[in-house]
């Protein structure tokens, strides 16, 4: 962001970061205290900082540091209040900073129930509210969590009272992006039913002019429509055409997003906030197929028909352990690590490249016909076109998630000369309606490999959302190789 605004004045806006308690936290978002005082100090428009944050990042990165989640997350609240001064001093006035707390993000191992979920939002609106921070939530489930779609609702009935900032939400209660649960627009709409709350003035007044909502705050003539509101906004852009060339228009546009695999809510239930059935019934499925998806392990026989496969098992017991204890998929199984050992002297320095595959949060995924095979064949041309030199073996991993494959490159090219690359292809979490893969492209040199522990995240790019009614495959394979070759050649 500050590079984009350096190379053009005045495009970016509001600058977004995520922030953790502690110094070794930051590095791994790639930030330091003193490089986010001198982004702050060139804050001097109207809009400052946007930060994120939530309780148990900074555990399951591996710096929990010997002290609890709540401390972590006050400590974030520090940095974002100093911060926030600095920017006030920059702009000589008033500074325009807020910060989300994404409540919920991480999983099971932070929180597993609903009551323990509302406790963490609780706790961090006081303490956001102690530091004098505009903090808002984003009271979000994972789909390995022990939380429902209703669970979520009455997290909600139990955090409102306490007044946050704002609340985050999306179409639903889907993000198709990350792939978890969060409040749904239709939420808003029964909270301030049932609190007595309102948005901000002018954005009423804008919901008003649109006719979403009438002049006593009740469903105007286009609520529920977004066809009619279609032909408002085009409007009120001055838009001449007829109201049927307009919706016509419109049509096509929202066909285009539900090609995508979007929902779009048209009407309600029986109350206004309330889905219409079929749309309740389609976020049911997803969660259902999550919570499939979330339990599936890679089977004897699909590990077979993988060309070369070298199985490959982490430290996890089974896959509750995986699941609820994430440090365990972190690690190699001894007799794996002996594995990979012998497989180190067979390539003998001779290997450029290690495909890894891990079933992740999504085997279902890593299974689909259509999505591994496409994807390597395709992967494996692309690399050799480029003059690297790739493993023959697939490191198929069972309960691995991403840094047991920065485990594999310690074990297969620390120490050797040049840059080595790990392509870790990882069933993403589920939730977003597809079941989809990502891959995680990292080449450091030999000489960093060889150093346990030094390569992460903050030095990988990740190439997400693969699957066959999602990124194609094919195409996807196209682009890793491509970033690859970026890292590599820089």
């Amino acid at each position: 962001q500050a590079e984009v605004e350096q190379k053009s004045p005045g495009l970016t806006e509001l600058w977004f970061q995520s922030i953790g308690g502690t110094d070794s936290a930051n590095e791994t978002f790639d930030i330091s205290v003193e490089k986010m005082k001198r982004y702050a100090e060139q804050r001097t428009g109207k809009y400052g900082l946007y930060f994120e944050t939530g309780q148990g990042a900074d555990f399951t990165n591996g710096h929990g540091h010997g002290f609890d989640m709540v401390l972590h997350e006050s400590r974030k609240y520090g940095f974002a209040r100093a911060l926030t001064e600095t920017v006030r001093k920059a702009r000589n006035g008033a500074a325009w900073v807020h910060l989300n707390d994404v409540a919920g993000f991480i999983g099971p191992e932070v929180f597993r129930s609903r009551e323990q979920l509302v406790r963490c939002c609780l706790e961090d609106i006081v303490m956001g509210k102690l530091h004098g921070l505009t903090i808002g939530l984003d009271v979000c489930s994972t789909l390995h969590m022990d939380i429902s779609l209703d669970d979520l609702d009455w997290c909600l009935d139990q955090i409102m009272p306490a007044n946050p900032a704002y609340l985050m939400a999306l179409p639903t209660k889907i993000d198709p992006m990350l792939g978890y649960l969060t409040t749904g627009y239709q939420d808003h709409v029964r909270l301030r039913e049932k609190f007595g709350y309102r948005v901000n003035d002018v954005v009423w007044r804008f919901f008003q002019q649109m006719k979403v909502v009438d002049r006593d705050g009740g469903p105007g003539p286009v609520f529920g429509n977004p066809l009619a509101l279609f032909v408002e906004y085009r409007r009120r852009k001055g838009d001449t055409r007829s109201v049927e060339d307009i919706q016509s228009e419109g049509r096509r546009e929202m066909q285009a997003v539900r090609e995508r695999g979007l929902f779009l809510a048209e009407g309600h239930g029986r109350q206004t906030w309330d889905l219409s059935p079929k749309l309740r019934n389609d976020i049911q499925r997803i969660y259902d197929d999550a919570k499939l998806s979330i339990w599936a392990e890679l089977n004897d026989q699909f590990i077979e028909s993988v060309p070369n496969a070298l199985p490959i098992q982490t430290k996890s017991e089974d896959r509750s352990d995986y699941i609820l204890h994430p440090t365990g998929g972190e690690e190699l199984a001894d007799d794996s690590q002996k594995t990979l050992q012998r497989l180190k002297a067979r390539q003998a320095g001779n290997v450029d490249v290690q495909i890894v595959v891990s079933d992740g949060l999504n085997a279902l995924a890593i299974m689909e016909a259509g999505h591994l095979e496409p994807f390597l064949r395709q992967a494996r041309v692309h690399l050799k076109n480029r003059g690297y030199r790739v493993a023959a073996e697939v490191a198929v991993q069972t309960s691995g998630r991403v840094r047991a494959g920065y485990r594999i490159g310690e074990t297969l090219f620390g120490g050797l000369p040049g840059p080595r690359a790990i392509l870790h292809v990882i069933g993403e979490r589920p939730g977003s309606g597809h079941r989809t893969f990502s891959t995680y492209i990292t080449a450091p040199s030999g000489n960093l490999w060889g150093q346990p522990g030094k390569v992460d995240h903050n030095i990988t790019k990740v190439v997400s959302g693969i699957a066959a009614t999602a990124l194609d495959p094919v195409q996807a394979a196209e682009t890793v190789v491509e970033l690859l070759d970026g890292i590599v050649n820089g």
